[in-house]
């Protein structure tokens, strides 16, 4: 043990000459720890929303799911889609084609996504906990066309153009026509014009960017209405049981290089995470500024102890201590209040997060059932205690650092 830490740790234990210095160390470590353990919540409560979102994902997001690097389709017969179809790992590949439409029912409309699949889309089970009513995907309706097309919308969509379950009729899509020019004087030369009748369901995701925009339909027809065949928006993949996402990805990465990219849940709903990932940075910046000011108190506790122990201060020259050695006790006086303050900080933040989580104690609204959850989710990552750890440490270690070589200088040029 080096003899500055030593006497830093004499002086942190040892009954001070003022109970003022003594109460004044106090504050500067509560003050490290109370930020310290607000770190802890809030960082903790903004893990537990983007786990919380993570654990409602939905049918409608695919396990991977392949989109073009540059435009909006691919041709079904790309020899990377190929390749990709016949890795080992992949159980079953969704071809997919979505466009945005103009829904019109009666004189309802509402511009929707058109999102076109196949009839094994049903098959895998992806979508049928979802579903209400009671016919089949796509029925050979009475009044269906010979295709046996039929239409199901999300939810919402159904309520905003009155469709409701089974919807008498049909639904009519405008998707405007993709080459030559428009006519001003026959507007409507410039759409292509096709309808579907009701499957009798809907869908339910409980997402509103699904339910209050998308409608499904067979990929066939939807190809048909934007003049696409043999063309896909993307491609939606499932691994087998047990398959590895990670690796999986990687290496359907590398066989797609920069023709086409590879998207997991998590990166199919970016504009969120990324939303949630930079509130979370914000609080955590603005959390650090008050570490920041806590840690002044410390530059207090040191310039007070430092009067406090001339004499001593006088002995250890006397005895040969340099002026190094001198700032080093100081230093690491300063040093120990923000870790003990630290240490403390993060088991009372531990322990606020473990009691949230069992007992839910700072809820979310005052009736049960106004939000998702009743009360703030929380979730402690081992990263995030780490990351804060190391944060107290160096913004309190780096604020004393110049101040006790200034203090040590002025007594050296008081004696």
């Amino acid at each position: 043990m080096s003899f500055p830490f030593f006497i830093a740790r004499r002086y942190l234990i040892a009954k001070k000459s003022s109970t003022v210095i003594s109460a004044i160390s106090w504050i500067s470590m509560a003050g490290v720890a109370v930020a310290c353990a607000a770190l802890v919540v809030v960082l903790s409560v903004f893990n537990g929303f983007q786990d919380m979102v993570a654990s409602y994902f939905t049918s409608f997001d695919p396990q991977l799911k392949i989109i073009p690097a540059a435009g909006k389709t691919i041709a079904t017969s790309d020899s990377l889609l190929l390749k990709i179809r016949q890795l080992p790992f992949v159980e079953s590949a969704q071809e997919i084609y979505e466009e945005r439409a103009l829904a019109v029912y009666g004189d309802r409309q509402e511009m929707v996504i058109v999102k076109g699949v196949d009839s094994t889309y049903m098959e895998q089970g992806r979508i049928q906990s979802i579903l209400i009513g009671e016919r089949a995907f796509f029925p050979s309706a009475p009044n269906a066309p010979s295709t046996g097309f039929a239409a199901t919308p999300g939810i919402l969509v159904a309520q905003k153009m009155n469709l409701g379950l089974a919807y008498e009729g049909f639904l009519k899509l405008y998707a405007p026509v993709r080459s030559g020019q428009l006519d001003l004087q026959n507007l409507t030369s410039g759409f292509v014009v096709d309808s579907l009748p009701s499957s009798g369901q809907v869908f339910q995701v409980t997402q509103p960017k699904y339910d209050a925009q998308y409608i499904l339909a067979p990929i066939a027809f939807v190809r048909n209405l934007y003049a696409a065949q043999g063309q896909i928006t993307s491609l939606e993949l499932k691994l087998r049981p047990g398959e590895n996402l990670l690796s999986a990805k990687q290496q359907i990465r590398a066989i797609a290089q920069n023709h086409l990219l590879v998207q997991d849940r998590y990166e199919q709903q970016s504009d969120t995470f990324r939303v949630m990932n930079i509130e979370k940075l914000l609080a955590y910046i603005f959390l650090t500024f008050i570490l920041l000011v806590s840690c002044f108190n410390i530059i207090g506790t040191l310039s007070m102890l430092i009067i406090d122990k001339q004499k001593n201060l006088a002995t250890f020259r006397a005895l040969g201590a340099t002026r190094k050695q001198i700032v080093q006790i100081f230093l690491f006086e300063g040093r120990l209040i923000a870790a003990i303050g630290a240490v403390i900080g993060i088991a009372v933040g531990l322990l606020l997060c473990w009691l949230q989580e069992h007992f839910g104690l700072v809820r979310l609204g005052d009736s049960d059932g106004t939000f998702i959850v009743d009360a703030y989710p929380v979730s402690i990552h081992a990263t995030d205690i780490l990351w804060i750890a190391v944060t107290v440490l160096l913004v309190s270690w780096i604020t004393i650092i110049f101040p006790v070589r200034q203090l040590v200088k002025q007594e050296d040029l008081a004696r």
